[in-house]
Formats: C-alpha cells, sequence, structure tokens
C-alpha cells in the first residue's frame, strides 16, 4: 500500500477507488461500495482481507450519517454521491470488524509501521458513526 497520511483515502488504492466512484453512473455508486465491503465482509477468517477500498468506502457512506465528517480530501470523489441506501451502513460496519481482525492487510500494514493504534482509533471512530446511525 503507497500510504502518505493515516486518512481513509491517503493510499493509492483508496485513492484510485475515489476515482472508480467517480466514474460510476449516479444510480450505481452504492452498487460500487457495496461491492468492495461485500468482499471484506465475505473474506473468511483464515483468508487475507485486502480493505484500503472498503475503509474509503465506510467512510463515504458515514460522511451521509448524523455524526459523520465529510469526506474533503482530494483524493475522494470529486463529484457529490446521491443519498446513500441505509443497509449499507450495517455491512460498512461488518467490513470494519473484519478489517480490524487477524489476516487483514491494512491492519498488518499499519501494524508494520507502528501506526497501528492511530489506525484502529480512524476505524473505531468511523465505526461507531455507522452502528450509531439507522441502518435499514
Amino acid at each position: 500500500m503507497g500510504a502518505w497520511d493515516i486518512g481513509h483515502f491517503d493510499n493509492d488504492t483508496a485513492a484510485d477507488f475515489g476515482g472508480r466512484v467517480d466514474d460510476a453512473e449516479p444510480a450505481k455508486k452504492a452498487d460500487v461500495l457495496r461491492d468492495v465491503l461485500s468482499a471484506v465482509v465475505d473474506t473468511k477468517p483464515e483468508q487475507y482481507a485486502d480493505g484500503e477500498e472498503a475503509v474509503a468506502a465506510a467512510a463515504l457512506i458515514a460522511a451521509q450519517c448524523p455524526g459523520g465528517e465529510p469526506v474533503t480530501t482530494a483524493y475522494g470523489p470529486k463529484e457529490p454521491l446521491p443519498p446513500l441506501p441505509a443497509d449499507l451502513r450495517p455491512l460498512a460496519v461488518r467490513a470494519l470488524d473484519r478489517l480490524t481482525e487477524k489476516n487483514a492487510e491494512p491492519l498488518d500494514l499499519w501494524e508494520e509501521a507502528g501506526e497501528d493504534q492511530a489506525w484502529l482509533t480512524g476505524i473505531a471512530a468511523l465505526r461507531a458513526v455507522l452502528a450509531g446511525a439507522p441502518g435499514e
């Protein structure tokens, strides 16, 4: 992962994902988010989970929740997202939970860099917003 900071979009994979979200038709943007979140959620504990895109997707969903922080980075989508379906919120929580367990690439990489606690703090804040919002 080419990362330059701890933010949810501050790595190459998440920045590319922001472009992919922009490239999707407005009616398909939620599907792009759902697909990356589902891929992480469907990863079995013994499998290695990639997750930079799922973290970015969770940040975009949380931005539309009460108490959520807007995604203002230049590396996120340039176009505003339409209102996202509420059922993405619990899916995003499950994806974040999976990424804080063993065999998760982002956690391993941040641990190697000595920044795992800072990364986990950001993930916990994101998760709290998503878990506190109505899900369906």
